[in-house]
């Protein structure tokens, strides 16, 4: 019996010996395929406020519209990514806000929520694309945002507040970086600076391209640094801009804007740096907007596509992926319709934002209802459902607060109606602690262990190109 024991035992760890090191099995062979490649250029892509739920559904939504898994979840799939999660927190909170989160990441060190690589002592901490530049590289972000917003600023400078967001662009013009994409053009505008700068006239004096429009950035020369600015604040929602041919002309894709950057700065000799950032999935998120929500990430997953071909292509180029905290951890709730109901976002057409901010007090009930289903695949809410909204646009008004909630729409009731038709349910309207979802794929992405602290990934990024500042 104890001889019997001893052998099953010893079959057990022989067996345990070919498990437990898959880890290091796999970073070995990640490692092979690296071999004598270096990481010249990284391109660092946050989906802003990607809660798990988040990424599963835009998968299973290419999944079943068109076949194919998502790009991320491919990474995966075909085993070619290094994963991790991350702990995110703050120096001020377990939740994370933006800019301290993105902070965490450019300075190495945890600040405070609220404000942007200033440590809780004062201290001021260069920010990584800085040291990128300054070791030579060529460096700038994309997003969908403001280019001046909390997660492109936390690699880009400091500031006490990431609310102040003239003195951030202002400190932008001073930087030197090579390409800055997204929206934010009233921060750079005379007409609306309290200070009145003209923000576009310095960049030009500094030789810039400064491109307002789709066109003017596909057209933008590759041997001039380059700001578009294609809105006032964030670009529209993915979902609404492919209903819109005046916004499909104005406002690049996140896709397209990462394939302009790449053009960009892929022939210098030193190699590039850039930050991608999907910031309306974190906006949609806030507003527990699921159209929005997903078409979103779906558009950020089609940027993740153009990196990775590029890296792949290049062999020299660390692609991350991450987001910097969840948001309202959406998901899908069992139920014998929810393959059903989740298949009826292939047929919404716009952004909840966008659908209430439709709806007028002097609608009538058959107006709202129509509405609604004009717009959201066919759904059919209720007379009382319908009534419940219109009474958030009566003179009496009964208001939603939240942040990216300007004009107090329903989101929430709108988001809890929506739940029986979509099968997606929300537990809130803000930030979460989730430890973020984290994959890595090029050279330098074997080193990836599976759990990291976000102020490590300052130091991860420098060493994987061997920039010393």
């Amino acid at each position: 019996m104890k001889r019997r024991a001893f052998f099953k035992r010893g079959a057990l760890a022989a067996l345990g010996g070919l498990v437990l090191p898959s880890f290091d099995l796999q970073a070995q062979t990640l490692g092979e395929a690296h071999k004598n490649k270096r990481t010249k250029n990284i391109i660092f892509m946050v989906s802003d406020g990607m809660s798990f739920g988040t990424l599963v559904m835009a998968d299973l939504y290419l999944k079943r519209k068109f076949g194919r898994p998502s790009s991320w979840i491919g990474l995966y799939e075909s085993n070619l990514a290094q994963r991790a999660v991350m702990d995110m927190a703050s120096a001020s909170s377990v939740v994370t806000d933006s800019s301290a989160a993105s902070s965490s990441w450019g300075g190495g060190v945890r600040v405070k929520n609220g404000s942007l690589n200033i440590s809780p002592d004062g201290k001021e901490n260069m920010p990584i694309l800085q040291k990128f530049k300054k070791a030579g590289k060529k460096v700038g972000c994309i997003t969908t945002v403001m280019v001046n917003h909390a997660t492109p600023a936390g690699f880009c400078t400091w500031s006490k507040s990431r609310n102040a967001m003239d003195e951030i662009a202002l400190n932008y013009t001073e930087l030197g970086f090579d390409v800055m994409l997204g929206g934010g053009s009233k921060y750079f505008d005379p007409a609306h600076r309290k200070d009145k700068k003209d923000l576009f006239a310095v960049l030009k004096k500094k030789g810039y391209t400064v491109a307002r429009t789709r066109g003017e950035m596909l057209k933008a020369p590759t041997n001039k640094p380059l700001y578009g600015l294609f809105a006032e604040d964030a670009l529209p929602y993915s979902i609404d801009r492919a209903q819109s041919s005046e916004e499909q002309a104005k406002s690049p894709t996140l896709a397209e804007m990462t394939a302009k950057a790449i053009d960009q700065l892929k022939s210098h000799p030193n190699g590039f740096v850039i930050q991608v950032e999907g910031g309306k999935v974190d906006w949609a998120a806030h507003g527990n907007d699921i159209g929005a929500l997903l078409y979103d990430q779906v558009a950020f997953d089609e940027a993740i596509k153009v990196a990775l071909d590029f890296a792949k292509a290049d062999g020299n180029t660390l692609v991350v992926l991450t987001s910097d905290h969840g948001n309202a951890n959406p998901g899908l709730i069992y139920g014998k319709e929810c393959n059903n109901n989740f298949d009826r976002l292939q047929n919404f057409t716009h952004s909840n934002d966008w659908i209430l901010q439709q709806i007028n007090s002097n609608d009538s009930v058959a107006k709202v209802r129509e509405h609604v289903a004009q717009y959201c695949g066919g759904m059919n809410i209720s007379e009382e459902q319908a009534k419940e909204l219109l009474s958030y646009y009566a003179k009496t008004e009964r208001k939603e607060d939240g942040l990216y909630n300007y004009k107090h729409l329903p989101y929430r009731l709108f988001a809890e109606i929506q739940k029986a038709h979509t099968s997606v349910g929300w537990i809130s309207m803000d930030h979460s602690s989730d430890y973020t979802e984290l994959a890595m794929y090029g050279p330098g992405s074997e080193r990836l262990k599976p759990f990291m602290r976000n102020t490590d990934m300052h130091n991860f990024l420098l060493e994987a190109a061997e920039v010393r500042v």
